[in-house]
């Protein structure tokens, strides 16, 4: 039988470290930095949850190992035997699924996970029917933020001729959102026949989507001096309002040379507020992305870099296919998956990252590095 407490991390850092934030939080002081109380609330709570979860994985283990020693006692009455031995391998599935559960549970929490999410999406080869594709993406997206019981804003678009998006970037707000749809970023393939294909032949084409933890200013200091910002006129459908006025605003970030647009709004100040949300959220991306870098390099798998030029996935719709590239994963239901049906395909990405977190945080225990 396997060796369920076979690399399982030591239990003791976890529960000293959930001492000492109980310690903090009984001082009279400790809400008078309401973000360093909320921090060591949380975890806090992060550690309690371990604590239970390792809890009730010893008192499986204790069960497991007492009808082992019953299944393989001779002594024991041919009957109780038999029964203890059909009852191990129930106990030993039971056993493996808590371990696992323990393992995901000692992950060290990934703080963006939390956040609110801007997504660009953005139609890259295949001219008009890349820009039609890139509002399907959109429109699936927010199908699946609306059964979440997310909030979306929109923050900019910019239609092509045929009134598909050639970008769109909209925030979603809501309960672990970064978590969910962070796997999303790359660039994603649609095959299909256009309509305004009279022969019937498949085209190829592809939209890029972005996929960033929302930035608090606390997180991003943006020097003013850093800052080009240009107004002009709103262009295209929109209003009256809109179109008649220097409201479009764009931001040069000098020392990056990102540029960043938002004439969704008629005020001038409520689109600048809009394009600083997402500069913020893409320079916060490119933090996390260089402060990650080493840890992915070091992983034996990985769902992917995240990077906007890797092709994360295929949308065949003649054969109703989607497949994701990365962990290669396929599904047969891409009508159900384009309105919003995504969970099953998240999960997928979701296990595949856990797994390679635990590979990492198993070998770490095994040498001895943190």
């Amino acid at each position: 039988m396997p060796n369920f407490i076979e690399n399982i991390p030591n239990i003791e850092p976890f529960k000293s470290r959930f001492a000492e934030i109980d310690a903090l939080m009984a001082q009279p002081n400790f809400f008078q930095d309401p973000q360093r109380a909320a921090q060591h609330s949380r975890e806090h709570q992060h550690l309690d949850h371990i604590i239970a979860i390792h809890k009730h994985f010893e008192t499986l283990l204790k069960r497991f190992n007492d009808t082992q020693t019953l299944a393989n006692d001779p002594q024991t009455e041919p009957e109780l035997r038999q029964l203890a031995q059909e009852e191990l391998h129930e106990a030993a599935e039971e056993l493996k699924t808590h371990r696992r559960k323990l393992l995901m549970a000692m992950l060290p929490p990934e703080e963006a996970d939390s956040r609110n999410t801007v997504i660009e999406i953005r139609a890259g080869a295949g001219g008009d029917e890349a820009s039609l594709f890139a509002t399907d993406l959109y429109r699936m997206y927010c199908r699946y933020a609306e059964r979440k019981g997310w909030r979306i804003e929109a923050l900019g678009a910019s239609l092509s001729e045929r009134n598909g998006f050639k970008l769109v970037s909209f925030l979603i707000k809501g309960k672990d959102v970064y978590k969910l749809l962070k796997f999303e970023s790359g660039v994603h393939r649609v095959q299909r026949i256009p309509d305004t294909e009279s022969n019937g032949r498949i085209h190829t084409s592809t939209v890029t989507v972005a996929v960033l933890p929302e930035a608090a200013e606390v997180d991003i200091t943006i020097n003013p001096e850093d800052l080009e910002t240009t107004v002009s006129r709103a262009s295209g459908p929109g209003g009256q309002g809109v179109n008649t006025t220097d409201s479009a605003v764009q931001i040069l970030h000098k020392p990056t040379g990102m540029i960043v647009t938002c004439a969704d709004e008629r005020s001038q100040i409520k689109n600048r507020t809009k394009a600083l949300t997402v500069l913020r959220s893409r320079l916060l991306e490119m933090k996390l992305r260089e402060e990650n870098a080493r840890y992915a390099a070091q992983r034996k798998s990985q769902v992917g870099s995240g990077d906007r030029s890797e092709r994360i996935r295929t949308y065949n719709f003649p054969q109703s296919r989607l497949t994701d590239h990365r962990i290669g994963f396929t599904l047969y239901n891409l009508p159900q998956i384009m309105e919003g049906e995504i969970d099953e395909l998240l999960e997928a990405l979701q296990n595949n990252h856990y797994e390679a977190q635990i590979d990492e945080l198993l070998k770490n225990q095994s040498t001895g590095t943190k």
